[in-house]
């Protein structure tokens, strides 16, 4: 990141290898590939859902290259983009893991495109499972910003809620994250039913969590407008 808020993409080679191997086995599968594709599977791992040629190849590879641009102006946006240079090896390694996923995923739908006789898309779970952990380490590092992090109305308004917030719900990132890697073997409805109920669980504790690490900061703030001033009737 250089100055306020600008960030450096030298570093994010991996991503761009990532992007251009995505969109060439998209081109690369285009002349083989059938007009009609699985484009989304249900929690039992079977298709409920067929598209065309382009959305069964392209649609991720396009998704992902805008998530990755979106990551890039994000910073440049965000009214705390100073704060982007104490955590910019956190960010590069964000935007880098997030682009792994996706191209992972997209892998194992094509795989599960040529064998579909095989619960490969069951791999999807795991693959969520890693990328907590490596969120889960670095939620500690990240500094209040408006786009990055665990965002409630008390991490916002909270420096100590925000930092006691991130690192505790690292935590329990990197708990769910090593819970899902040993359920790989199990029906795919299985994992993905409790990823969602291990998640929303994180996210209602992390709510509750947040607000009373709010309640105890003498230096908090209060949002704009939801107090009247002292002198105020």
């Amino acid at each position: 990141m250089n100055g306020e808020g600008r960030i450096s993409v030298r570093k994010d080679w991996p991503a761009w290898v990532l992007l251009v191997f995505m969109f060439g086995l998209a081109f690369y599968l285009w002349p083989t590939s059938p007009e009609r594709m699985a484009v989304h599977w249900n929690v039992q791992g079977e298709v409920d859902r067929y598209g065309s040629k382009f959305e069964g190849l392209f649609l991720v590879p396009l998704i992902t290259l805008g998530i990755y641009l979106a990551m890039i102006v994000a910073p440049l946006l965000d009214p705390g983009r100073a704060n982007y240079r104490l955590f910019k090896k956190s960010y590069t390694t964000v935007r880098l893991a997030i682009i792994t996923l996706m191209a992972a995923v997209y892998v194992v739908a094509q795989m599960a495109q040529a064998s579909p006789e095989k619960n490969i898309i069951g791999l999807v779970p795991v693959l969520i499972g890693v990328l907590f952990i490596i969120f889960g380490n670095l939620m500690g590092k990240i500094r209040p910003n408006w786009f990055v992090g665990i965002r409630t109305p008390w991490t916002l308004t909270s420096k100590q809620s925000w930092n006691k917030t991130h690192r505790f719900g690292g935590i329990g990132m990197m708990i769910i994250g090593l819970i899902m890697l040993p359920l790989g073997y199990l029906k795919f409805s299985w994992t993905l039913w409790l990823l969602i109920g291990m998640i929303f669980g994180w996210l209602i504790l992390l709510l509750v969590y947040s607000y009373l690490a709010w309640r105890k900061d003498p230096d908090r703030i209060s949002p704009a407008g939801s107090l009247p001033a002292d002198d105020e009737e």
